[in-house]
């Protein structure tokens, strides 16, 4: 009897350790950002896409559905591609100063964020073509008397953290004297500081500051003008395969008539 249950605890053992060793082998060794989609529990591939959702109308969270949903512009454009090239995207809400970092760290695989490709992000990460013109704009209050930077000198000015209006307003801080920056995550908050006073004036990408001022009526926007509009585009990992394919997807929509449709339902224009 005792060999009988010596035998049977050897053979116990010896199947455990199978067990242990075959659960090793199957962890998941691909992940965002290294060039390769992840499977998801559906079989289609899936892509991260990390964005700042307070961007309205690129990106924004919608609570109208009785749910929080990101939707918007970039998010529209995100999903067609998708779609195009049989990929799921997931997306995920960070601070704008930290979507950079999320591709150079593979926690996401592209970015949407009303991004422009400025020579110093170009150093750190890939983009694609241009998919959208924009321009920079002086958003204060409407008996200020703030529409031009050089009427900035002196003054308080928001911007988002790590965006190109705060390069913006650096830029112009060299040439208008006296102009105080400060840096904030949420423009949200931005619009806030300069209706209570708190900052003079704020840069913001103008598609976004017209939706701000139209539900703010004490506040106004004036472009600042520049030899040439601001484009912006989708980043990506640097040597990301996923760069050639969503540019094709890009000019296809830019071609059919697609991109156009978006830019109105989103813009109005």
């Amino acid at each position: 009897m005792k060999k009988q249950m010596s035998f049977f605890s050897m053979a116990l053992s010896s199947l455990l350790a199978v067990a242990v060793i075959a659960g090793c082998g199957t962890g998941n060794q691909s992940g965002a950002g290294q060039g390769q989609a992840t499977p998801s529990t559906g079989g289609a591939k899936t892509l991260t896409m990390a964005t700042s959702a307070d961007f309205k109308p690129y990106e924004y969270h919608d609570l109208t559905s009785g749910k929080d949903e990101i939707v918007g512009f970039d998010v529209d454009i995100a999903k067609y591609i998708g779609k195009e090239l049989g990929y799921e995207v997931q997306i995920n809400d960070m601070n704008f100063d930290g979507l950079v970092p999320a591709l150079q760290t593979n926690r996401a695989d592209f970015v949407m964020a009303g991004m422009t490709p400025t020579p110093d992000r170009q150093k750190n990460v890939d983009f694609s073509v241009i998919y959208h013109d924009a321009r920079n704009t002086i958003v204060s209050k409407k008996d200020s008397n703030l529409t031009k930077p050089e009427q900035l000198a002196g003054k308080k000015v928001a911007v988002q953290l790590g965006s190109t209006q705060e390069t913006t307003a650096k830029e112009l801080a060299k040439t208008v004297q006296g102009l105080q920056i400060t840096s904030l995550n949420k423009l949200g908050e931005i619009v806030e500081e300069v209706k209570t006073g708190r900052v003079d004036a704020a840069i913001i990408e103008d598609h976004v500051a017209k939706g701000f001022v139209e539900s703010n009526e004490g506040l106004q926007l004036t472009a600042i003008e520049t030899a040439e509009a601001q484009g912006t585009a989708i980043a990506f990992p640097k040597g990301s395969v996923h760069v050639e394919e969503f540019n094709k997807v890009i000019k296809k929509m830019q071609e059919n008539g697609e991109m156009d449709k978006l830019i109105q339902k989103w813009f109005g224009q």
